[in-house]
């Protein structure tokens, strides 16, 4: 194999922190240069996200409380996959429990890696359609803090371009559904 084309090998892990939702590694590699160094890795699960959209064509966001960054972010429904989990079945979940809506319709729209430089995390991404309010309010989890926002494709893409506070796997899931939106 060319130089650059090996994988680097593994002199040790450790397991520096096990959370509730993730995980985090030091693993010290050698280079297939020589070197030697410590990585960290925060290992997740993976997560589920839609794109909502009700039958008048309104994507259903959430804004959402985040400690990390102090503030609240705009973002589409999503949640963490529990073990041995389908990722399909994760965001059917969290859509009714985070905004209060059913889908009738799904359509999946690819999946991609959060934040490779430092995190294992996949997100995968579906298109929900159809939607159906359900009669009783969402149970949303004790320490979740958000509101349901509904706004047009055309809104939600002048927010990004602004600058209002939106994360980034809903700013990566809307691109991927804009070719199914009416724009």
């Amino acid at each position: 194999m060319p130089l650059g084309q090996e994988p680097p090998e593994v002199l040790k892990q450790r397991l520096a922190y096990q959370g509730r939702k993730f995980n985090f590694d030091v693993t010290t590699l050698r280079l297939p240069n020589g070197v030697e160094g410590d990585w960290e890795c925060i290992r997740h699960p993976g997560g589920a996200l839609a794109v909502p959209v009700t039958p008048e064509g309104k994507l259903v966001l959430l804004r959402q409380y985040r400690f990390a960054v102090q503030g609240r972010l705009l973002e589409f429904p999503a949640g963490t996959i529990e073990p041995n989990e389908d990722p399909a079945k994760t965001i059917e979940r969290e859509i009714e429990e985070e905004t209060g809506y059913r889908a009738r319709k799904w359509q999946k729209l690819g999946e991609f890696f959060l934040a490779p430089g430092y995190s294992d995390e996949i997100i995968y991404a579906f298109l929900a359609q159809d939607l159906e309010l359900l009669e009783t309010p969402p149970d949303q989890d004790d320490d979740e803090d958000m509101e349901t926002v509904l706004m047009t494709p055309q809104e939600l893409e002048q927010a990004i371009w602004a600058g209002e506070p939106v994360d980034a796997k809903s700013i990566s899931s809307f691109f991927l559904a804009r070719p199914f939106l009416n724009l």
